[in-house]
C-alpha cells in the first residue's frame, strides 16, 4: 500500500487549503491506513489551541482535527524549527504530534509515495 503524506503549509482560515486538506485526509483514511501528516512553516498554526474563527466569520474546522484518532491517523509530525521561528511551543498545540527537525521532515517526505500539499 502506498504511503500518502499530507503537508500543511498555510495558515488556518486565510484560505480554504486547511479545510480542504482535512477533508481529503478524512476521505482518504477510508481507503488507506498508510497516512501521515506533516505541518511545516505557517502550517503549524493549524494546530494552535484557542483559535477563534467565529470572530472572522469563518467555520471552525480546526476542531475536526481531533477526529484523526477515530480515523486511525496516528502519524502526525510538526517541524520543530517552524514552531520556534513562529514563537510557539509544543504545549500550545491541541494535538499530540511528534516534533521533527527539517532533516526528519525531509526523510518523511522522501519515504512517501504520494505527497499532497495544502
Amino acid at each position: 500500500m502506498k504511503k500518502i503524506t499530507f503537508v500543511f503549509t498555510s495558515t488556518p482560515h486565510s484560505t480554504a487549503q486547511g479545510r480542504e486538506g482535512l477533508d481529503a485526509i478524512l476521505a482518504t483514511s477510508a481507503y488507506s491506513e498508510n497516512l501521515q501528516l506533516v505541518f511545516v512553516g505557517d502550517g503549524v498554526s493549524q494546530l494552535l489551541k484557542q483559535q477563534q474563527p467565529q470572530s472572522i466569520l469563518s467555520r471552525d474546522y480546526i476542531s475536526a482535527f481531533r477526529l484523526l484518532d477515530l480515523y486511525e491517523v496516528e502519524e502526525v509530525y510538526v517541524c520543530s524549527e517552524s514552531l520556534n521561528e513562529l514563537g510557539f511551543t509544543q504545549q500550545e498545540l491541541f494535538l499530540d504530534a511528534e516534533l521533527l527537525d527539517s532533516e526528519g521532515i525531509a526523510h518523511k517526505l522522501a519515504t512517501s509515495d504520494v505527497v499532497l500539499r495544502f
